[in-house]
């Protein structure tokens, strides 16, 4: 798998979560936010880029996902 084909499937993922959140809500703060005030394609530009950001990361320093705790 080169790397088109994983920012191919970064954008695609990136877009399908902004369109569902677009539709239905997102409990993302930054996500709303950004849908709220920027272009559809920036937002989904900058998701995917946050998404590789994260896969990187987790890639470099062996960890696990964990999805920041919702505040109460």
């Amino acid at each position: 798998m080169g790397s088109q084909d994983c920012a191919d499937l970064l954008f695609i993922g990136a877009s399908a979560a902004a369109r569902w959140a677009r539709r239905r809500g997102s409990s993302n703060p930054w996500l709303m936010n950004m849908l709220n005030g920027k272009p559809p394609m920036l937002v989904i530009v900058a998701l995917a880029n946050k998404m590789a950001r994260i896969v990187w990361a987790l890639m470099a320093r062996g960890g696990t996902f964990r999805a920041a705790a919702m505040a109460a």
